[in-house]
């Protein structure tokens, strides 16, 4: 069972707005709401793929409420802990070849709060082979609070997946993630790097195992302190990219969990990913584009 973490969950409303610009008024075409935040999009995803998966999360609120019943009717295996806040919501409005997200905040956790979080995921650790710690921190949990959950992870023997960004990646990373999963644009901010793989490398020497880089239309870079990977789709794909980046941790998390190698996650990931922009709505992915370009890519190794 691959076990993912999400600290800062949402109900996550996708509007369908062809042709939206801003500044103006817009017919909404479709509407879609569901149970969000990174780590709940893992897990949805590796459902999909038949691997056992299972949600750790805080909710509170009528807007838990709602995340909550979707994660059941989804079939998401969960586990919560009950917060005094309101679960956030955040709105993505997509276009048909791009989207816009607007992503509130989210409640504050009490002390106590966040150590009964420790202590949940602690709980289901025994069962897991991986860990999967995804999203941006809610106001109220320690700075250090992916650092406490990575280095909880390792106290059980599990690779640990960090995806997050800014402080909260930085803080954890002397906890020693096995991989973690920034964007180009998270690369450079956080080392003040421009070029991907100067920026993935420093990250290595500041206590990541492994860097797996998304670069958008480019692919996904992957750098270790001994390889480094890359792997790419046949062309731009258009449609939704929210959620792609959690689509490539799905599939890294279920190479990790079988002790796949480098070569042969990156060209799954990409698939996957590419296969999730072609999906409307975060989290779930298009079956026929995956299927097609997880037969057709290849991964190849960059010099080091």
């Amino acid at each position: 069972m691959i076990l993912t973490v999400t600290p800062n969950p949402a109900l996550d409303v996708t509007y369908t707005v062809p042709g939206f610009r801003p500044h103006t008024s817009h017919r909404v075409t479709d509407t879609a709401a569901q149970a969000g935040g990174k780590g709940v999009n893992v897990a949805r995803v590796l459902t999909a793929l038949g691997r056992p998966a299972r949600c750790v999360l805080p909710l509170g609120g009528p807007t838990g409420d709602a995340v909550r019943a979707d994660l059941a009717a989804a079939g998401l295996d969960h586990a919560e802990v009950p917060i005094g806040g309101d679960t956030r919501r955040t709105v993505t409005i997509a276009d048909g070849t791009d989207a816009t997200a607007l992503n509130e905040p989210g409640p504050a956790l009490t002390p106590a709060e966040w150590d009964a979080l420790l202590g949940e995921t602690a709980r289901h650790l025994p069962q897991a082979t991986v860990l999967v710690l995804s999203g941006s921190l809610p106001p109220g949990a320690p700075a250090d609070g992916y650092g406490q959950l990575v280095a909880l992870g390792r106290q059980f023997n599990l690779p640990v997946i960090l995806d997050t960004a800014g402080p909260a990646l930085l803080a954890a990373l002397p906890a020693r993630p096995t991989a973690i999963k920034p964007n180009a644009a998270e690369l450079t901010a956080a080392t003040g790097l421009p070029d991907p793989r100067a920026a993935a490398r420093s990250l290595l020497r500041h206590g990541a195992e492994s860097v797996l880089a998304s670069l958008g239309p480019a692919g996904l870079l992957a750098v270790t302190p001994r390889t480094t990977w890359h792997c790419a789709p046949p062309a731009p794909v258009p449609g939704n990219p929210t959620g792609a980046g959690d689509a490539t941790v799905a599939a890294l998390a279920a190479g990790l969990s079988t002790h796949t190698d480098w070569p042969a996650i990156l060209p799954d990931a990409v698939a996957l990913s590419a296969a999730t922009v072609h999906h409307p709505r975060a989290g779930h992915f298009h079956t026929p584009t995956y299927h097609h370009l997880r037969t057709t890519l290849t991964a190849t190794r960059l010099p080091h």
